[in-house]
């Protein structure tokens, strides 16, 4: 089974694009959807215990929960510890049952795969991509975002233009939905011999 990295900055169109892999049959990972369940479940115990009121009613308070660990390193590598492990154990489990229902290709979506040293973990990575200025408009119509929350978010995240450089295929999402799935598709069958192969 040949298994792909999608990661992108924010508001780059990563999950857009990961639906458009799932509609053509590609058995997906979701790591931000596996986060927010654990949010709701196994994580947040542990999470209002390292960050005390950052919960309600048994549940991770997101708003909350980024007020205390954006921009603190320290709080975020100790949330990071908290979720991490939890998350790579879905996806471990993932794995397993697309190999044991015969996909051919698997996706995970991680938007920090080369921030975790993850893409080592994938035969191949795509980098999910906008012009700056396409970015930042995306992110500033987003609820609640304001330049500062912005900057700080940009700052954890590798460079986008890094991030190109080391994809093996870059989607431009700045086009029309068409011409996103257009890349989608190519990317797909470029890499049908490396499934077969795998």
């Amino acid at each position: 089974m040949l298994v792909l990295g999608l990661t992108g900055s924010a508001a780059m169109g990563k999950s857009t694009v990961s639906a458009m892999f799932a509609a053509r049959g590609v058995a997906v990972f979701d790591a931000d959807r596996a986060v927010h369940a654990h949010y709701r479940g196994a994580a947040a115990p542990f999470v209002e215990a390292a960050f005390p009121g950052t919960t309600a009613d048994g549940a991770v308070d997101r708003d909350r929960l980024r007020a205390r660990v954006l921009g603190d390193e320290p709080a975020m590598a100790r949330l990071e510890a908290i979720v991490h492990p939890l998350v790579k154990r879905e996806e471990e489990r993932f794995l397993r049952e697309a190999r044991a229902g015969g996909r051919q290709i698997a996706l995970l979506d991680v938007p920090l795969l080369f921030e975790t040293g993850a893409e080592g973990e994938v035969h191949a990575v795509i980098v999910v991509s906008a012009p700056a200025e396409v970015q930042r408009a995306r992110m500033l119509k987003r609820p609640g975002m304001t330049p500062d929350r912005l900057e700080a978010m940009l700052a954890r995240q590798m460079p986008d233009a890094e991030k190109r450089r080391r994809a093996h295929f870059v989607i431009d999402t700045a086009g029309t939905l068409d011409a996103t799935r257009a890349q989608v598709d190519e990317i797909l069958r470029a890499v049908a011999a490396m499934a077969a192969g795998t």
